[in-house]
């Protein structure tokens, strides 16, 4: 059973395919959250597994089962997360874990997914030290999943706007990189240390990391002019609006893009005081300025009749969420359950969703065979999101798009130019 129908038909009937068997009453299914509850990147995912649950319990559950959602804070914590497993999965006795956890975190608690094998998917980490973990112990990793394009895909994209924007268009051959000091900051400047020179012909002058508690980024910036980079890449995914703000009120004579994670949300104009104008961050898809597919806008215009309160928009992840747990479920009813994760595993592998805008394919929600070679890398996926790294995008979509917020408040995608909504600019305060 797959999710090609369930979303391009009615929401019912397709949501009566996933519940297969309704109307018989069984024990329920459990499925377990585990992220932060306080912060825009947790409650996307708590989010949108909490709407696609309503949705296929008002459909009758699956295979006649209702399914029931139970939490466990991680507080962006990895000692935290590792407890929040270990609860979901002692305590809960969860059948199933979707996780919104940061790559820290689920790294500290990956350990005790291979131990339990409760199958778990994850929509926020993109860590492809996780993927290497499937790729080299398949039977120990066989229930895991993430459903977000690993960090390497997304950095080679990201070397491919260099090389087209920062280089070709308006000529910058230096950077500096500025790295906040946690998993995902050492992996994200690894891949991209390792590849922006010889792929974009851009010299890396220096890299500065400095810790996620940084208040006060002035004497940074002033290290990082004194490199004579031509603009600043910088790697935040943790009070990254800090920065952001800063850089802007500090008019720093310098270019700065890279992956703000704060930058994701439509919350950010407001958390930076409108001092965000100029900041421009790789997303993976969908992002802040994506057209979206009409399911997907759909999911976006109900999600925001039911919450009021931030994140205003989910992010990616809130997407991932939705669009996953129901691939998850799908899997679920046709092998009968979650009981043998191995056997659940052969089924979600096979779930593959493809959503259209305007005759063409807008998002594709489908994993990575074993044995398929991406062509670009070179590299095996496997139980990675599929995503396309290069034009015309016609057998997935990109692993991530580039956008930029403006002075004014406005933000839209700048690369790829196929998915461009808005051009790539400077802020106004620094000379051409």
């Amino acid at each position: 059973m797959t999710l090609r129908k369930i979303l391009t038909t009615s929401a019912a009937a397709g949501l009566m395919a996933v519940a297969g068997f309704a109307g018989s009453a069984f024990a329920d299914i459990k499925v377990g959250f585990i992220g932060s509850l306080s912060s825009d990147t947790g409650l996307s995912t708590l989010r949108g597994a909490e709407m696609a649950i309503e949705e296929l319990n008002a459909a009758g559950g699956m295979n006649g089962e209702k399914i029931v959602l139970v939490t466990a804070d991680t507080q962006e914590d990895v000692t935290e997360g590792v407890k929040a497993y270990e609860y979901l999965a002692e305590t809960e006795k969860a059948d199933f874990i979707i996780s919104g956890s940061i790559d820290d975190v689920s790294l500290g608690w990956m350990p005790r997914m291979q131990e339990y094998q409760i199958p778990t998917l994850d929509t926020w980490t993109s860590s492809i030290s996780i993927i290497d973990m499937v790729v080299k112990d398949p039977e120990l990793m066989a229930p895991y999943f993430m459903n977000i394009a690993s960090d390497e895909a997304l950095a080679t994209l990201y070397i491919n706007f260099g090389a087209d924007v920062l280089k070709k268009k308006m000529g910058w051959d230096s950077v500096v990189i500025l790295a906040e000091d946690t998993a995902f900051g050492q992996a994200i400047t690894g891949l991209v240390t390792e590849a922006i020179s010889p792929v974009a012909g851009i010299e890396v002058k220096d890299t500065i990391v400095y810790d996620v508690g940084t208040v006060d980024f002035a004497p940074i910036f002033s290290k990082a002019q004194a490199t004579g980079a031509d603009f600043i890449y910088q790697v935040s995914s943790v009070n990254s609006q800090v920065i952001s703000s800063q850089y802007v009120k500090l008019q720093v004579p310098m270019p700065m893009t890279g992956v703000n994670v704060s930058a994701l949300g439509m919350e950010y104009w407001e958390d930076t005081g409108g001092a965000g104008g100029g900041i421009s961050t790789l997303s993976p898809v969908p992002s802040v300025g994506f057209k979206l597919d009409p399911v997907s806008a759909d999911f976006v215009k109900r999600y925001q009749a039911k919450y009021t309160s931030r994140p205003k928009m989910p992010h990616f992840n809130g997407f991932n969420a939705y669009y996953g747990l129901k691939q998850a479920m799908a899997a679920a009813a046709e092998v009968g359950g979650f009981k043998d994760a191995k056997k659940w595993s052969k089924a979600m592998e096979k779930q593959d969703l493809v959503l259209k805008l305007d005759g063409k394919m807008s998002l594709r929600y489908g994993f990575w065979g074993k044995d398929e070679v991406e062509p670009v890398t070179k590299r095996t996926y496997p139980h990675n999101a599929r995503f396309d790294l290069t034009a015309p995008y016609d057998d997935a979509q990109p692993s991530m798009v580039v956008v930029q917020w403006k002075e004014d408040g406005s933000v839209g995608v700048v690369y790829p130019f196929e998915f461009a909504t808005t051009e790539f600019t400077v802020p106004s305060w620094i000379k051409k």
